[in-house]
């Protein structure tokens, strides 16, 4: 079974993604990724739109700072990329999201089974209660169910933290890479999330976005 992997954070960028699927420590990297246990690369991606929008909190383990989440009830439209993947690698990545290693998760695959199948019924779903462990189905796309991971807090019920510059600047190519955006416009989406809106000054953001897409043609 194929479903749509839709990234919103980091993975908007294909060369970040390749690391969970393939495996190995990235450079500058702080995590070194187990990869998936079928690590052929997605056979499609697309820029896509969910509505709602993503926000910064929490602490990340790789690049220290707010991590990227989606809440669906935000007010306006978050940008990302799907990736067309398997249930199995899908798991796998989710998986390294969720800090497990994909080597353990055959009782990992029938569970993520499940809550796919309830998220597409429902829109929403829960593989565990911590980071994302909250499956969302923000709709389908060619037929084929579109599907994110999140935390179970809205925006509204957690503190924003601001994310790290290299954080933000893999976030800033990754929409550079998929929708093809200029750096103005990427600055100008990135400004207005919470957590970079009360974290960051505009024009520290619009440097940082310049600087991101150099050499990106």
């Amino acid at each position: 079974m194929l479903v749509w992997y839709v990234a919103y954070g980091s993975n908007l960028h294909a060369a970040r993604l390749a690391w969970y699927i393939g495996g190995g420590c990235p450079p500058g990297g702080r995590r070194t990724y187990p990869g998936c246990r079928d690590n052929r690369p997605p056979s499609r991606s697309a820029p896509v739109w969910m509505p709602g929008g993503i926000y910064f909190a929490g602490e990340s383990g790789a690049w220290t700072g707010g991590m990227a989440f989606y809440d669906p009830e935000l007010p306006g439209a978050a940008a990302a990329r799907a990736y067309l993947v398997t249930v199995e690698q899908f798991t796998d990545i989710a998986a390294q999201e969720m800090y497990r290693p994909t080597g353990d998760t055959d009782d990992l695959l029938p569970g993520t089974s499940g809550a796919i199948d309830a998220a597409v019924a429902h829109g929403r779903a829960t593989l565990g209660p911590g980071r994302y462990e909250t499956l969302v189905c923000p709709g389908r796309r060619a037929g084929v169910p579109m599907l994110t991971f999140t935390a179970p807090e809205p925006a509204s019920a957690v503190p924003h933290r601001p994310p790290a510059p290299a954080y933000l600047g893999m976030i800033a190519r990754g929409l550079h890479e998929s929708h093809g955006w200029p750096a103005e416009r990427i600055a100008d989406y990135l400004a207005r999330r919470p957590g970079v809106i009360d974290g960051w000054k505009r024009d520290r953001v619009t440097t940082l976005v310049a600087e991101a897409l150099v050499g990106t043609g």
